[in-house]
């Protein structure tokens, strides 16, 4: 399977054809979730407190009425007992209203109870329902159909406006149900600069292409939360700015586990900016302030809630040039990634007077996951630019840096 993704200005969205006639829907691609759902009905779909999201314009919603070939999941389901997280498989059909009879034999058919997915700052509603997905092909214009796929069909979130195709590792996330979680998939994100450019395209591959001579790629190996088994974990060892002999020294925390399953960092294009525990964010940050010595722009900071923002000399006004110096990310395995120039700091608008203010694109954990969860997650920002490949069959992950610009115009994914 070989699909495109469209970069907006904060994340990846890849089309879904779901349904008979097929409908057309955008979604965020997301590896840190698993649930895939579209928003459902085009006048009682409902998004509270999207006012921080009106850039994110709904461009379709999902019938089912629409759709000759839909149908809602049923309560015995596994996928029904996954998304209500049951560790009785009976209870979603209890919850349907099923008797112990129809439960004991087997026999009951009622349609899985509404549910609610929760996100790092969001939650959606909905029903669970199965249709007709088509997926495209590594042939040219070929499509697979994939009968009778699980998703959420969503009447109301909350902070969440648009849709989401999950990548997650549970039962219900849109690799497993194509049959490839023992296989594996590959994405390059294109950089920022080509946000909402409707002529390129990042390449998304799932399956034996994706991983397949591969070995050039650095990889590091996937850790396992028994508490959170579903996300992609990595283990960080080390951060080092510019040509910095001694590296910005890494808790433990970002490469183990507690007792409780708690630690580690999570690889996750859902979440823009890669986010760091506190007190390493802090000692990067202080790393950075000896390394720069170009003014601040405090102003700057305080409008867009970034840390740490300079004023860059651009006397040619090449605003992707400048002398900011570059970090590089050292994981388990000995992979030195050198994050891609560009990764760190951004423009935040055009040059002025020969100069432009960049601010570094990272942040700090909120103070309230500090004891629970993941205790640094890698986003998409910081991925750009780099070949990652997700070999979930050997159970490790790859990076390599490149111009994806060019790896999608090498799959076709570039008009002209």
């Amino acid at each position: 399977m070989v699909e495109p993704l469209r970069e907006v200005r904060d994340g990846y969205i890849i089309t879904l054809n779901l349904g008979t006639p097929s409908q057309v829907i955008q979604v965020y691609m997301d590896t840190g979730s698993d649930l895939t759902w579209v928003p459902c009905g085009n006048l009682s779909f409902e998004c509270l407190d999207c006012d921080d999201y009106r850039n994110n314009k709904l461009t379709a919603s999902f019938s089912t009425s629409r759709s000759s070939t839909s149908s809602r999941d049923s309560c015995s389901s596994p996928f029904c007992i996954d998304i209500h997280s049951s560790d009785n498989s009976y209870d979603p059909c209890v919850i349907a209203g099923c008797s112990l009879s129809t439960l004991l034999r087997s026999t009951c058919y009622r349609p899985c109870p509404s549910f609610a997915y929760t996100y790092g700052d969001g939650v959606v509603s909905g029903t669970l329902t199965r249709d007709i997905l088509r997926v495209h092909t590594s042939t040219p214009n070929a499509t697979r159909e994939i009968p009778k796929f699980s998703f959420g069909c969503v009447g109301s979130t909350y902070r969440e406006p648009i849709g989401i195709a999950g990548f997650g590792k549970g039962s219900l996330s849109f690799p497993s149900q194509l049959g490839f979680l023992q296989k594996g998939f590959s994405h390059c994100f294109l950089p920022f600069k080509f946000a909402n450019n409707p002529n390129i395209s990042s390449p998304l591959v799932v399956g034996d292409l994706a991983i397949s001579s591969k070995e050039y790629l650095q990889f590091t190996p996937m850790l396992k939360s028994p508490t959170y088994p579903n996300y992609y974990y990595i283990g960080l060892e080390a951060i080092i700015v510019g040509n910095a002999t001694a590296p910005t020294q890494v808790p433990l925390t970002l490469r183990e586990f507690d007792s409780f399953g708690n630690g580690g960092m999570i690889i996750d294009s859902g979440t823009t900016y890669t986010h760091l525990p506190k007190t390493l964010y802090s000692q990067l940050l202080s790393v950075l302030q000896s390394a720069i010595t170009f003014p601040r722009a405090e102003e700057v900071e305080e409008r867009t809630g970034f840390d740490l923002c300079y004023r860059v000399p651009c006397p040619t006004n090449n605003i992707l040039a400048d002398d900011l110096p570059s970090i590089t990310f050292h994981f388990l395995n000995n992979v030195s990634l050198i994050l891609p120039h560009g990764n760190n700091f951004y423009a935040m608008g055009a040059p002025s007077n020969s100069s432009v203010v960049k601010c570094l694109l990272f942040r700090s954990m909120d103070e309230s996951d500090n004891n629970y969860g993941p205790a640094g997650i890698f986003g998409s920002f910081q991925q750009q630019n780099v070949e990652v490949v997700y070999d979930l069959e050997k159970e490790r992950i790859g990076f390599q840096t490149t111009d994806c610009a060019l790896a999608a115009a090498s799959q076709g994914l570039h008009k002209t």
